[in-house]
């Protein structure tokens, strides 16, 4: 009446691989993220030393912080070095409408910063 059957399951083999497996995918998510990470800091790193290149050439009317933030946002989204180029041109050409103000007055109503 009672057959001696085995147990029906995953062999011990099976189960070893499929750990082995996890771990190995496990660490290479790690690495990804920590490559994809440094590499974000370089690309904002670029950024920033632009903005800072750009900044030797303000007076004392100059853009704003939200200016120069959507010019690192552009600079940073550019995917050729010519979008890279248009987004320095256009922040120049901000730069140089900042600088013609005389005065505090009319360098705020044109929208940008005195200092």
């Amino acid at each position: 009446m009672f057959s001696n059957k085995k147990g029906q399951g995953m062999s011990l083999n099976v189960i070893i691989v499929a750990a082995l497996a996890l771990i190995v995918l496990v660490v290479l998510t790690v690495i990804f993220t920590s490559r994809t990470a440094i590499f974000s800091e370089k690309v904002d790193q670029g950024s920033r030393t632009e903005l800072i290149e750009m900044k030797i050439s303000y007076a004392d009317c100059h853009p704003t912080v939200r200016q120069e933030g959507e010019f690192t946002s552009a600079f940073e989204r550019a995917e050729s070095i010519d979008d890279k180029e248009n987004a320095k041109v256009s922040f120049r050409d901000e730069i140089n409408r900042c600088r013609d103000s005389l005065d505090r007055a009319e360098c705020e109503s044109q929208g940008c910063t005195w200092e």
